[in-house]
């Protein structure tokens, strides 16, 4: 018995031996496919939290910048976050400031050009905020069929009331009272009582004589 057992051992060993011959390099592959795509991942994370930390760090001076609403300072205080890590949080956030202080300032078109410019690179959070801040820059430059289009382009229901209370305002300037009462009455209608955009919708709808 062991003569035999040993026989039929050693066959399983020569087509294993065999079947390794034909297909190790597959199996290999399969390996360092697979260790590659680990370690990818961790340097991945790593790598994103690396950025985060430094997004983090750039953007203090940033920050107290904020405080003089000057958009030159807060532009060179920006523009390490805009060099380094365009596409982080931080980045667009800053953005967004600049664009603030510059319409404060009556610089439209620098406001508009940052405006834009989170609508294209910045975080996906900031984007509908950049969208109806520019509807408000191309009011303010009378551009009104431009801000109407930009804002029909909201897909996120979160900013349904604030789009119709914009809409309105647009609508109000070209003197289309009923389709702004009407805009005014859609966002206090898509508004609960704690959103602070009921009451302002409600105040403005109430000025033209309340919804009829």
């Amino acid at each position: 018995m062991a003569g035999s057992y040993d026989f039929e051992e050693q066959e399983r060993i020569a087509e294993l031996t065999a079947w390794w011959e034909d297909n190790r390099w597959y199996v290999l592959g399969a390996v360092v496919a697979a260790v590659v795509a680990f370690a990818g991942w961790q340097g991945w994370l790593m790598w994103k939290h690396k950025r985060a930390e430094e997004a983090a760090g750039l953007y203090r001076p940033v920050a107290e910048a904020a405080t003089s609403d000057d958009p030159k300072k807060l532009e060179e205080a920006a523009k390490p976050l805009f060099d380094r890590v365009p596409g982080s949080f931080q980045a667009s956030e800053a953005a967004l400031m600049i664009a603030k202080a510059a319409f404060a300032k009556g610089d439209l078109a620098e406001a508009q050009k940052r405006l834009q410019w989170v609508m294209s690179n910045g975080a996906q959070e900031h984007r509908p905020v950049a969208r109806l801040r520019l509807a408000a820059v191309l009011l303010e430059q009378k551009k009104y069929d431009d801000a109407l289009k930009l804002l029909d382009e909201n897909k996120d229901p979160a900013f349904a009331p604030l789009v119709a209370d914009a809409k309105g305002d647009v609508m109000l300037a070209q003197g289309r009272i009923d389709e702004a009462r009407a805009s005014y009455k859609a966002a206090v209608d898509a508004s609960d009582a704690r959103n602070p955009v009921r009451q302002v919708a409600q105040t403005k709808l109430d000025a033209l004589g309340g919804s009829q």
